[in-house]
């Protein structure tokens, strides 16, 4: 704060709190008049915090209202209001700009409790959350995979790609049961009959299950076959979805809607997590004006979401690139710049896959790529 502006507002608060009556400097010693700053600064600052609290309470009640926090209107009158009562020794201008300040800071109380509010938030919880994923533990620090095909076709699909998962080690498989799509003419899904498969592979493989569900009318159902549910990006604002999943006891994969905002990403997790806290966030790239991959991995997305929100973080590089060329790279960025998890798709004849065949990897490919990434993970975990 500038002296100009320091003592603009001493004036001010002189003028309006204390009657307007002068302060005789003419016999006063120096000690005295630095007592008196010293209680005009308390006085200061107590008006300040009064002020303050009552903008917190203005602040909530336009979020009830869902009423925009800035109004310039207001702002202007305000400010009108105050220049018809400044007589000086400063200029409108001066005071005007003092105030905007204050106006300014006003609005950034409001966002702060906004953002304080939410059950998200770095600001509510300071610990990252870890859940537990059949014994796999999720935003832990160490970095987990999961694979498997985009969509379940048939039993020995889904078994081979299974038996594959298991021998690396790993727990978690995905699939595609219900099957949005841009055309209605593409393959939906095997629906029921797929989670079905689904569940019977990972019993005979002890993996955990993830796939996604595309209707509240689907979820009961559904929790009966799979260890995590999965909302796509066309579902991420499927508000209804969300709250019903936020119902269950099962963990949630939330992705990005494709032209989401990172705030709109978040709040979108915030109609789960007021049922259902165990939510993972998964970055798959968002619609852009480039055309040389299917969506633009936005990488940046994962320290943003890890410092505003205590949620675990995944990035799908499958559709995110949709080129199986670009898996391995996009994987070791993910890790190196601190996702919680990888997320690729992986089908034995992705030749005659019935969806997405571009971007998956065949067996053979797959081996050779969590060979790399997983030699990868190990050593930027040492530096």
């Amino acid at each position: 704060m500038t002296k100009e502006t320091f003592f603009a507002i001493i004036v001010l608060i002189m003028k309006k709190f204390i009657g307007g009556d002068e302060i005789k400097m003419s016999n006063t010693s120096m000690d005295q008049l630095r007592e008196q700053l010293d209680s005009l600064n308390l006085d200061i600052l107590k008006l300040i915090s009064k002020r303050a609290e009552i903008v917190q309470q203005i602040g909530e009640i336009k979020s009830k209202q869902s009423t925009r926090r800035f109004d310039p209107v207001r702002e202007r009158d305000m400010l009108n209001y105050i220049i018809e009562h400044n007589e000086g020794p400063f200029s409108d201008a001066v005071i005007e700009h003092i105030f905007k300040e204050i106006f300014k800071l006003s609005l950034g109380i409001q966002e702060d409790d906004k953002k304080k509010a939410l059950l998200v938030s770095r600001d509510r919880k300071e610990t990252d959350t870890v859940i537990d994923i059949k014994g796999v533990p999720f935003g832990n620090g160490d970095a987990q995979f999961i694979f498997g095909p985009c969509a379940v076709e048939s039993y020995d699909q889904v078994a081979n790609v299974a038996k594959s998962v298991k021998e690396k080690g790993l727990k978690l498989l995905r699939g595609g049961a219900y099957k949005p799509r841009t055309s209605p003419y593409d393959f939906q899904g095997l629906g029921l009959e797929g989670l079905e498969i689904l569940k019977r592979v990972a019993d005979e493989y002890d993996l955990a299950v993830i796939s996604e569900i595309v209707s509240p009318a689907d979820v009961e159902q559904a929790v009966d076959y799979i260890d995590v549910i999965q909302i796509g990006a066309r579902n991420m604002q499927n508000f209804e979805l969300l709250k019903t999943v936020g119902e269950t006891n099962k963990p949630v994969i939330l992705k990005r809607g494709m032209s989401a905002t990172i705030s709109e990403f978040i709040h979108a997790a915030e109609y789960i997590a007021r049922g259902n806290g165990d939510i993972i966030l998964c970055e798959r790239g968002i619609r852009t004006y480039e055309t040389a991959t299917r969506n633009t991995l936005d990488i940046s997305a994962v320290p943003i979401l890890k410092q505003e929100t205590h949620l675990p973080v995944l990035v799908d590089v499958t559709h995110s690139t949709g080129r199986r060329d670009l898996l391995l790279p996009t994987a070791k960025a993910a890790l190196a710049i601190g996702a919680d998890g990888v997320m690729a798709e992986v089908h034995p004849d992705p030749a005659v896959a019935l969806s997405d065949a571009q971007q998956q990897m065949d067996l053979d490919m797959f081996d050779e790529f969590y060979a790399e990434v997983n030699e990868f993970k190990n050593a930027t975990k040492q530096l």
